[in-house]
């Protein structure tokens, strides 16, 4: 039983433990049993943090089934090592070399050390944030709701966005907001903290506490710091400026708003494919243009160790450098004034042609089940399953029973990671001493 396969059999025993939760009466507006493939769809979009939705969250299931879903996802975005560590912790078991091993791989961690201290400061960073999302989004929800319901909105939509699950209490999601400044700047503050990793947002406490100090010293943010704030940054800014100029005229969308409402708009739809599924404008009606350029960002996604999915910023940096290099004839890769290890380049090349072998057969496995359906949708639809977005055109609760289970094989992929179900699947790599000749082949 190697890491990697205690990981992966986690998360389905996760998913398998809050089918059963959801199929239960109790968890129904109705009071009956659920349907079991709608529950295992909902489950598997929860525990993978994905927020795609067969049934309406807020009137098909009751008070405990929403409860249970709220679970499943912060439990999908700790990740199932961070929670069993977490709770070890906590009833004061002793932290063995197995579970430091286990908490390196699933936040893709360079070292073992202070494993323990990262639990609790990672434990403490959702607290934090949650909160504080909770206390903003209160004074939004509870005028209309009440008190009750109203903290309960903000409770369930705090913890979907910090943890990239898009999950909606309200049948529009979040359309019914778009004016609303609020609720645009919590959400996407709460998305983009969420999936910008917590070694990055540890960093940034750490930097400005040294910058308040009475001597500061001279911070030194590592390469993993720049490369995600840097590239996070560039995405936002592009994306918005993209998705204001490639909607501005169409009426359905952005075209009937006024420019204090575009704006905020776009920067929502730009944020969203971070790999949180909310929308505050309905997909179905965008142009074409648009749906390819979220298809691109989805696939990119978040950073590593946070609550995000995607190929992660950082593939996407090396790639770009690897590239770079290659046009300017070197041999190695560099970033911020650090070579990248090879190990590195590989990684990243296997986590680009793994996501792209699996959103290319989840396609055409689709498109064979459900010919009726638009390509371009049905590609929006895989590409938002196994980057774990949760962003839709309204063709997922229309889709054949066989499309959706491969839709939850595409989600459970793409949350556990490609590379990492693959050493699941075939078991970990032997090193080798043999060494072979090298010798040229022609590329490209």
């Amino acid at each position: 039983m190697t890491i990697s396969r205690t990981i992966c059999l986690g998360f389905l025993a996760v998913i398998t433990v809050g089918t059963f939760l959801l199929m239960l009466p109790i968890s129904t507006s109705a009071g009956t049993w659920n349907d079991p493939l709608v529950a295992l769809f909902t489950t598997t979009s929860a525990v993978c943090v994905t927020g795609h939705i067969v049934v309406d969250t807020g009137t098909y299931f009751s008070f405990w089934g929403q409860l249970f879903i709220l679970i499943l996802i912060q439990m999908g975005g700790l990740g199932y090592m961070t929670t069993t560590t977490f709770l070890i912790l906590l009833v004061g078991y002793r932290f063995e070399l197995r579970h430091k091993r286990a908490i390196q791989e699933e936040l893709s961690r360079p070292g073992l050390q202070d494993s323990a201290q990262l639990i609790r400061s990672i434990i403490a960073t959702i607290i934090i944030f949650e909160i504080t999302g909770i206390f903003l989004l209160l004074p939004v929800f509870a005028p209309k709701y009440g008190l009750d319901y109203g903290l309960w909105l903000s409770i369930f939509h705090s913890v979907s966005a910090w943890n990239n699950a898009g999950f909606s209490l309200f049948s529009d999601n979040l359309i019914g907001y778009k004016s609303s400044v609020t609720v645009n700047l919590v959400i996407t503050s709460l998305i983009i903290f969420g999936g910008i990793g917590y070694q990055v947002i540890i960093e940034t406490y750490l930097g400005v506490r040294d910058r308040f100090r009475k001597e500061p010293k001279r911070i030194n943010f590592s390469l993993n710091f720049k490369v995600v704030t840097s590239t996070t940054l560039i995405l936002l800014i592009v994306g918005t400026i993209a998705i204001f100029l490639t909607e501005l005229n169409n009426p359905q969308t952005l075209g009937s708003l006024n420019f204090k409402d575009q704006l905020l708009a776009a920067w929502f739809q730009s944020v969203v494919p971070r790999t949180a599924g909310f929308n505050s404008v309905d997909y179905s009606k965008m142009t074409t243009a648009a749906l390819f350029l979220t298809i691109g960002l989805m696939f990119i996604g978040g950073s590593p160790g946070g609550t995000a999915g995607g190929i992660k910023t950082t593939t996407l940096r090396v790639l770009t450098s690897c590239t770079r290099s290659i046009l300017q004839g070197k041999e190695e890769v560099h970033l911020y004034e650090r070579q990248v290890a090879i190990n590195l380049v590989l990684k990243a090349v296997g986590v680009l042609l793994g996501s792209a072998t699996t959103v290319i057969i989840s396609t055409m496995l689709i498109t064979l089940t459900d010919p009726n359906v638009e390509f371009i949708r049905i590609l929006f639809e895989v590409v938002s399953g196994f980057c774990t977005v949760g962003l839709s055109t309204g063709i997922t609760a229309g889709l054949s029973a066989g499309a959706k289970l491969v839709l939850i094989a595409t989600m459970y992929i793409g949350r556990v990671g490609v590379l990492l179900l693959m050493t699941a699947l075939l078991g970990d790599p032997r090193p080798s001493r043999i060494q072979y000749p090298e010798e040229n082949l022609l590329v490209g």
